[in-house]
Protein backbone atom coordinates (compact mmCIF):
# COMPACT_ATOMS: atom_id res chain seq x y z
CA UNK A 1 0.00 0.00 0.00
CA UNK A 2 1.15 3.44 -0.17
CA UNK A 3 0.46 5.96 2.86
CA UNK A 4 -2.45 7.14 2.19
CA UNK A 5 -3.88 2.88 2.85
CA UNK A 6 -1.43 2.84 5.66
CA UNK A 7 -2.43 5.79 7.18
CA UNK A 8 -6.22 5.08 6.83
CA UNK A 9 -6.09 1.14 8.26
CA UNK A 10 -4.17 1.97 11.16
CA UNK A 11 -6.00 4.90 12.30
CA UNK A 12 -9.54 3.02 11.49
CA UNK A 13 -7.87 -0.13 13.66
CA UNK A 14 -6.40 1.71 16.24
CA UNK A 15 -9.75 3.38 16.79
CA UNK A 16 -12.06 0.61 16.99
CA UNK A 17 -9.90 -1.29 19.18
CA UNK A 18 -9.61 1.93 21.13
CA UNK A 19 -13.75 1.89 21.63
CA UNK A 20 -13.42 -2.40 22.32
CA UNK A 21 -10.83 -1.78 24.94
CA UNK A 22 -12.47 1.59 26.31
CA UNK A 23 -9.35 3.69 25.70
CA UNK A 24 -9.17 6.84 23.97
CA UNK A 25 -5.52 6.19 22.03
CA UNK A 26 -4.06 9.42 21.01
CA UNK A 27 -4.48 10.01 17.11
CA UNK A 28 -1.10 11.71 16.15
CA UNK A 29 0.60 8.14 17.90
CA UNK A 30 -1.84 6.07 15.60
CA UNK A 31 -0.60 7.58 12.29
CA UNK A 32 3.30 7.35 13.52
CA UNK A 33 2.36 3.63 14.57
CA UNK A 34 0.80 2.85 11.13
CA UNK A 35 3.61 4.30 8.72
CA UNK A 36 6.99 3.54 11.07
CA UNK A 37 7.65 0.43 9.24
CA UNK A 38 8.57 1.91 6.37
CA UNK A 39 11.47 3.42 7.87
CA UNK A 40 13.47 0.94 6.09
CA UNK A 41 13.12 3.09 2.64
CA UNK A 42 15.28 5.55 4.61
CA UNK A 43 18.13 3.11 5.53
CA UNK A 44 20.11 1.71 2.67
CA UNK A 45 21.62 -1.83 3.83
CA UNK A 46 17.76 -2.79 5.15
CA UNK A 47 15.67 -4.56 2.82
CA UNK A 48 12.69 -2.82 2.33
CA UNK A 49 9.39 -5.06 3.66
CA UNK A 50 12.01 -7.12 5.45
CA UNK A 51 12.97 -6.73 8.94
CA UNK A 52 10.80 -3.48 9.78
CA UNK A 53 7.84 -5.60 8.87
CA UNK A 54 8.16 -8.41 10.90
CA UNK A 55 5.55 -9.05 13.26
CA UNK A 56 7.49 -10.84 15.35
CA UNK A 57 9.80 -8.01 15.80
CA UNK A 58 6.68 -6.13 16.10
CA UNK A 59 6.07 -8.63 18.94
CA UNK A 60 9.15 -8.11 20.81
CA UNK A 61 9.68 -4.94 20.31
CA UNK A 62 5.79 -3.86 21.56
CA UNK A 63 5.96 -6.55 24.69
CA UNK A 64 7.44 -3.99 27.43
CA UNK A 65 5.31 -1.67 26.46
CA UNK A 66 2.40 -4.03 26.60
CA UNK A 67 3.53 -5.42 29.67
CA UNK A 68 3.79 -1.46 31.27
CA UNK A 69 0.82 -0.22 29.80
CA UNK A 70 -1.44 -3.01 29.42
CA UNK A 71 -4.40 -2.35 26.99
CA UNK A 72 -3.91 0.73 26.57
CA UNK A 73 -1.10 -0.61 24.24
CA UNK A 74 -3.16 -2.89 21.99
CA UNK A 75 -4.21 0.00 19.54
CA UNK A 76 -1.09 1.04 18.75
CA UNK A 77 -0.07 -2.50 18.14
CA UNK A 78 -2.49 -2.85 16.03
CA UNK A 79 -1.85 0.38 14.23
CA UNK A 80 1.50 -0.66 13.54
CA UNK A 81 0.83 -4.41 12.89
CA UNK A 82 -1.46 -3.58 10.06
CA UNK A 83 1.15 -2.00 7.88
CA UNK A 84 2.59 -5.20 7.38
CA UNK A 85 -0.18 -7.78 7.91
CA UNK A 86 -2.88 -6.21 6.20
CA UNK A 87 -1.39 -3.31 3.51
CA UNK A 88 1.92 -4.95 3.24
CA UNK A 89 0.16 -8.56 2.86
CA UNK A 90 -2.23 -7.66 0.50
CA UNK A 91 0.05 -5.30 -2.12
CA UNK A 92 3.53 -7.83 -2.94
CA UNK A 93 4.03 -9.17 0.56
CA UNK A 94 6.11 -8.90 3.38
CA UNK A 95 9.07 -10.91 5.56
CA UNK A 96 6.34 -11.50 7.88
CA UNK A 97 8.33 -14.11 10.41
CA UNK A 98 11.67 -12.65 9.97
CA UNK A 99 14.63 -13.24 11.33
CA UNK A 100 12.99 -17.21 11.13
CA UNK A 101 12.54 -16.78 8.04
CA UNK A 102 13.20 -14.39 4.76
CA UNK A 103 10.29 -15.63 2.98
CA UNK A 104 7.96 -13.30 1.66
CA UNK A 105 4.03 -13.60 2.66
CA UNK A 106 1.54 -11.65 0.32
CA UNK A 107 -0.91 -11.78 -2.36
CA UNK A 108 1.35 -10.64 -4.84
CA UNK A 109 -0.92 -7.75 -5.88
CA UNK A 110 0.59 -5.05 -7.58
CA UNK A 111 0.46 -1.56 -5.51
CA UNK A 112 -0.74 0.31 -8.57
CA UNK A 113 -3.39 -2.30 -9.21
CA UNK A 114 -6.71 -0.96 -9.47
CA UNK A 115 -7.73 -3.27 -6.78
CA UNK A 116 -5.48 -1.89 -4.43
CA UNK A 117 -6.03 1.57 -5.78
CA UNK A 118 -9.95 1.27 -4.68
CA UNK A 119 -8.87 -0.07 -1.81
CA UNK A 120 -7.16 2.73 -0.72
CA UNK A 121 -9.89 4.76 -1.32
CA UNK A 122 -12.29 2.79 0.29
CA UNK A 123 -10.14 3.08 3.67
CA UNK A 124 -9.07 6.79 3.29
CA UNK A 125 -12.97 7.68 2.73
CA UNK A 126 -14.29 5.66 5.65
CA UNK A 127 -10.90 6.96 7.57
CA UNK A 128 -12.59 10.57 6.50
CA UNK A 129 -15.62 9.62 7.80
CA UNK A 130 -14.98 8.16 11.25
CA UNK A 131 -12.95 11.48 11.30
CA UNK A 132 -15.35 13.82 11.14
CA UNK A 133 -18.33 11.73 13.16
CA UNK A 134 -16.03 11.31 16.01
CA UNK A 135 -15.02 14.29 15.68
CA UNK A 136 -11.27 13.08 16.10
CA UNK A 137 -9.95 15.55 13.35
CA UNK A 138 -10.94 18.48 15.47
CA UNK A 139 -9.05 16.60 18.09
CA UNK A 140 -5.79 17.11 15.54
CA UNK A 141 -6.54 20.33 15.83
CA UNK A 142 -6.08 21.51 19.60
CA UNK A 143 -3.18 22.08 21.18
CA UNK A 144 -1.29 19.38 22.33
CA UNK A 145 2.18 18.58 21.66
CA UNK A 146 1.55 14.98 21.21
CA UNK A 147 0.80 16.27 17.54
CA UNK A 148 4.23 17.17 16.58
CA UNK A 149 4.67 13.22 16.27
CA UNK A 150 2.76 14.42 12.98
CA UNK A 151 5.94 15.05 11.67
CA UNK A 152 6.94 11.88 10.04
CA UNK A 153 3.39 10.79 8.98
CA UNK A 154 3.42 14.41 7.37
CA UNK A 155 6.64 13.51 5.50
CA UNK A 156 5.32 10.17 4.52
CA UNK A 157 2.60 12.11 2.19
CA UNK A 158 4.62 14.76 1.38
CA UNK A 159 8.25 13.65 -0.20
CA UNK A 160 6.63 10.78 -2.13
CA UNK A 161 3.66 13.41 -3.49
CA UNK A 162 6.21 15.98 -4.68
CA UNK A 163 9.18 14.84 -4.57
CA UNK A 164 8.95 11.06 -5.82
CA UNK A 165 11.62 10.04 -2.48
CA UNK A 166 11.63 7.41 -1.45
CA UNK A 167 9.03 6.34 -3.77
CA UNK A 168 6.23 7.98 -5.88
CA UNK A 169 2.31 8.49 -5.31
CA UNK A 170 0.43 7.57 -8.52
CA UNK A 171 -1.90 10.27 -9.94
CA UNK A 172 -4.84 8.48 -8.77
CA UNK A 173 -4.20 8.76 -5.46
CA UNK A 174 -2.65 12.25 -4.96
CA UNK A 175 -5.66 13.91 -3.77
CA UNK A 176 -6.19 11.74 -0.75
CA UNK A 177 -2.17 11.83 -0.23
CA UNK A 178 -2.98 16.27 -0.20
CA UNK A 179 -5.70 15.82 2.08
CA UNK A 180 -3.51 14.25 4.84
CA UNK A 181 -0.53 16.25 3.82
CA UNK A 182 -2.99 19.71 5.07
CA UNK A 183 -4.71 17.89 7.63
CA UNK A 184 -0.86 16.95 9.28
CA UNK A 185 0.65 20.14 7.97
CA UNK A 186 -2.25 22.19 10.30
CA UNK A 187 -2.62 20.10 12.98
CA UNK A 188 1.91 20.29 13.16
CA UNK A 189 1.62 24.61 12.58
CA UNK A 190 -0.93 25.33 15.29
CA UNK A 191 1.16 23.37 18.01
CA UNK A 192 4.40 25.34 16.71
CA UNK A 193 2.77 28.84 16.77
CA UNK A 194 1.35 27.65 20.31
CA UNK A 195 4.78 26.78 21.64
CA UNK A 196 6.30 29.96 19.55
CA UNK A 197 3.38 32.33 21.49
CA UNK A 198 4.22 30.94 24.74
Amino acid sequence: MFAVGHLAAGYLIGRVAGKVLNVRPNLSLLFLAAVIPDIDLLIPSVEHRGPTHSLIVFILLFLPVLLLAGTKAIPYFLALAQHSFLGDYVTGGAQLLWPLTTQVYGTGLDVTSSINLLLEWGFFLVSMAVLLYTRDLWRLFRRDRANLLLSTPLLTVLLPAFLRFPTYVPLELMAPHLVYLTIFALSIALDVKALLSN
